[in-house]
């Protein structure tokens, strides 16, 4: 069996961070050097000694670079098994040398693909020898050692030196595991762009007969939902949308699990309401507790604390504009886990610093609320997709079905309590008045009983604050799906509700329309539901 001392490295390499330091050091223990075009070039401007491939082969590099590696001298080099003799015959009787290392990371395809490039840039990019050198020598990772990120390269060093030029059978396997994860992201990645991409296909589609997935290791987590599970979290392959995980942490602990759900949950409702006035989402357990907007983000953190200031306790809150020193101040009085927002001014960032654990998000621009893109859901035996719920309503889609119309006050607090319901587990029933929710009733088995919590939780908030009545008298209240019975409507109506924006669609829609005009609402459909699950 071969020792496993390197002699021979070829290096093919995108990304020349780190190159000239590693050709340097493997030089330094009279490793030959072996490379084509670009990285050839980067290591003999470094002073290093190159042979190039094309020597190795007797071919020159063809077609403008597309065909160079691809040769018996190469992946013989890489595949013959050294302790086999038929193979070390083979390669005596060719004229074939033993590679013994092999340093690749592919053409930026993943890049090229973010950066909107044309469909013949893409198609440039799609690496055809850098995998194939790869997958030959992460199999024959008995002898070969492979390295496809420059993160190794000072790990390869240090195993050299300790092991007197060699590698050990653990890194080259550990090397080849990670090889292999690399081109199976590299394919995904290409797959994913024909199958999704209009500039890759006339006829893109949500649901490929194969779904290819790639998604990258960010960091491992303390651990999931509970302490007894494992947790960690992944970000795409291919860059797309930023949100939490691409935030710029200012402060604070570590991000559980938890944290990163319900961060997520909150900056997707504060994203409905970018561009428009200062707004305050306050999550807990994934559902908002409290939203509102105001002329100022404090007014606005203001009443939305009032909803429900007990479930705020240790919750999560998310802002759609820069947060001010007079809203840090605010959010400091109470036990706060995570705040995100676009942007986080000097002062405040001064106030929230007297807050050692509390975590502190900077996440530039908003995510795009209706923004494709798919939704899973991991079951036994299988995963559900579906294309995100990006669906919108405007006052143009509403429907009128009752005798009164909604004023234009009532119109407008309809339209924020069901911007704020398609956010909330259902069945939901969201209450608004004055641009802040009154009261919120998630995740129950029946409508009825969503629509009395909610009104239970107004209620103890105007005995909280001392008001004279619960904000859900004169609001707005909002059903993620229709009624389908009369009960739901008629508990919102005597929690003081004045008008009711719903899909609609229901069998007993009569008898709901009929309840609503003996009570005096004003109701419109939206004919869009929302479910939550």
């Amino acid at each position: 069996m071969s020792d496993n001392v390197i002699r021979r490295a070829l290096l093919s390499v995108s990304d020349k961070s780190g190159l000239a330091d590693l050709g340097a050091a493997l030089a330094a223990r009279g490793v030959e050097l072996v490379s084509t075009g670009g990285t050839a070039k980067a290591l003999r401007d470094a002073g290093l000694a190159v042979k190039d491939v094309s020597e190795l082969t007797g071919f020159p590099e063809m077609m403008d670079g597309r065909v160079k590696t691809l040769h018996p001298t190469v992946h013989g080099g890489l595949l013959a098994l050294r302790d086999n003799p038929e193979h070390v015959a083979a390669m005596e009787a060719h004229g074939i040398g033993t590679i013994d290392l092999v340093v690749v990371n592919l053409y930026p395809f993943e890049a090229t693909v973010a950066k909107g490039a044309s469909r013949e840039e893409v198609i440039e990019n799609i690496d055809i020898g850098g995998p194939s050198m790869v997958r030959s020598a992460a199999k024959n990772h008995g002898f070969v050692t492979i390295l496809t990120d420059p993160a190794d390269y000072a790990t390869l060093i240090e195993e050299m030196e300790a092991n007197g030029g060699a590698t050990t059978q653990a890194f080259r396997t550990r090397m080849a595991g990670k090889a292999y994860a690399r081109t199976a992201a590299y394919d995904a990645a290409i797959a994913s762009w024909f199958a999704f991409s209009p500039a890759a296909s006339d006829e893109p589609t949500l649901f490929p007969e194969t779904l290819p997935l790639a998604f990258k290791r960010a960091d491992t987590l303390r651990y999931g939902e509970n302490p007894h599970q494992s947790a960690a979290i992944y970000v795409p392959q291919v860059a797309g949308t930023a949100g939490v995980p691409q935030a710029e942490q200012l402060q604070g602990k570590e991000l559980s699990y938890n944290n990163l759900n319900d961060a997520d949950a909150a900056l997707d409702l504060a994203a409905e309401f970018a561009g428009q006035e200062p707004a305050v989402v306050i999550v807990k357990h994934a559902n908002p507790c409290g939203v509102a907007q105001g002329r100022s983000l404090l007014a606005a953190w203001e009443a939305a604390l009032a909803c429900d200031s007990v479930s705020a306790f240790g919750g999560i809150v998310a802002v759609n504009t820069e947060l001010d020193a007079a809203t840090a101040e605010a959010i400091s009085a109470i036990f706060t886990e995570v705040v995100i927002a676009p942007s986080v001014s000097a002062e405040a960032r001064e106030i929230f610093a007297k807050k050692k654990n509390l975590r502190l998000l900077e996440c530039g621009a908003l995510p795009n609320p209706r923004r494709g893109g798919l939704a899973l859901k991991t079951i036994a035996g299988g995963v559900l997709i579906q294309s995100r719920d990006n669906g919108a309503i405007g006052p143009d889609d509403l429907k009128v079905v009752t005798k009164r119309a909604p004023t234009e006050q009532e119109l407008k607090d309809c339209l924020f309590a069901w911007t704020v319901a398609r956010h909330v587990k259902s069945n939901a029933i969201v209450y608004a008045k004055d641009g802040a929710t009154a009261g919120i009733g998630a995740g129950q088995m029946n409508r009825r009983d969503s629509a009395r919590i909610a009104a239970i939780k107004a209620k103890e908030a105007a005995e909280t604050h001392g008001w004279d009545a619960p904000r859900t008298v004169g609001s707005a209240v909002a059903s993620d799906a229709f009624f389908p019975f009369a009960d739901g409507l008629i508990s919102a109506a005597e929690a003081g509700a004045t008008a009711v924006i719903q899909p609609g669609g229901s069998i007993r829609d009569d008898e709901v329309i009929a309840a609503a005009d003996e009570a005096g609402l004003a109701m419109v459909f939206t004919r869009m539901r929302h479910f939550r699950h």
